[in-house]
């Protein structure tokens, strides 16, 4: 999910261009522990397995790019949940891979505060300027961070910018150290003990600043195995949708807490910080429709100038492959 750049790049030269056979008796697919979701679910009730007529194999990682070996590999067929910089990296370096959902959607679960007696908000932001800030470096925090002062005109310039993991950034904000600190998750949830958001996660989707992980897979698995990848979709979007309704919520998430290897009320804060989308909405240009592309082009050019990425691709859109969530949306 979240990766450091330097991680990153160490990936790219262990990841090949080439697309080996996998066995099409049963499927592979990659997920991440103490990440959880609706889709886990329907993977302890075996309805994957129920749908698709085949075997699933579930493979825990503690990383995108491992994802993306283990794709490259032949070991893994989808990947759930993958993140944005370890997708970009992957591709850049020549790995067929194909994006063909949206995972989850969290603008709420990164963010940038201000210390609150700053009293500083988004019609103020050209405060910050001349001010400290803690930012994890080469993460999509930072680039989350630089988004936000374009779009409310400051000058980073002018500031003092500290690398400091989410953790370090939320103690040092608590301490007076900082003016500002941006991070994720439960450092993030500390963070806003001392301070205010500059933006809600709902106005940063507004002017496209997205976070969000997607589920991916291989370009040979997208085209030869088509309606194994849609009815692993569909029954993926069926568990978000009986999530989303809301009265399913004292039966699944004792279930998927379990799954992901959390406590109950862990399980549930983090659930509430994300948004699992409807098919018709990820299909609209607000995301894998238009936004995402535009999005990845944008991301892969800031992380190339920082030097993570070596080269970038001409379009990151055309690696959306939505054909099967076509289908999904058709039944």
């Amino acid at each position: 999910m979240k990766l450091s750049l330097g991680r990153v790049a160490l990936t790219l030269a262990a990841i090949g261009a080439v697309s080996p056979a996998f066995a099409q008796d049963a499927v592979t697919v990659a997920y991440f522990q103490e990440w959880p979701m609706p889709f886990q679910y329907a993977k302890a009730k075996g309805l994957y397995e129920e749908r698709l007529g085949v075997p699933v194999n579930w493979v825990a990682f503690d990383s995108g790019t491992a994802m993306s070996a283990a794709m490259a590999a032949g070991n893994v067929q989808i990947a759930v949940s993958q993140g944005v910089l370890p997708f970009i990296g992957a591709t850049s370096a020549g790995q067929d891979l194909k994006i063909v959902d949206i995972a989850a959607s969290y603008a709420d679960n990164e963010n940038c505060v201000v210390a609150a007696q700053l009293e500083i908000d988004k019609d103020s932001a050209s405060e910050l300027e001349g001010k400290r800030v803690a930012v994890p470096m080469g993460t999509g925090a930072q680039y989350t961070f630089l988004q936000l002062m374009k779009h409310l005109q400051v000058d980073t310039s002018t500031m003092s910018i500290v690398d400091m993991a989410p953790a370090e950034g939320a103690a040092a904000l608590s301490q007076g150290n900082v003016d500002m600190a941006c991070g994720w998750g439960g450092a993030l949830a500390r963070m806003q003990e001392y301070g205010n958001v500059l933006m809600t996660g709902s106005e940063k989707e507004e002017i496209g600043i997205l976070s969000f992980d997607l589920i991916t897979t291989t370009g040979s698995f997208a085209t030869e195995e088509a309606q194994l990848l849609a009815d692993f979709l569909a029954v993926t979007e069926d568990a978000n949708a009986m999530w989303n309704a809301g009265d399913k919520r004292d039966e699944m998430l004792p279930v998927i807490a379990q799954d992901a290897g959390m406590e109950l009320a862990a399980a549930g804060e983090t659930f509430d910080d994300f948004e699992f989308l409807p098919v018709e909405e990820l299909l609209s240009d607000k995301w894998l429709g238009g936004r995402v592309g535009s999005y990845l082009d944008g991301a892969a050019a800031f992380f190339h100038d920082y030097g993570t990425v070596p080269s970038v691709l001409p379009s990151y859109g055309a690696l959306i492959d939505t054909s099967a969530l076509f289908d999904v949306s058709g039944r």
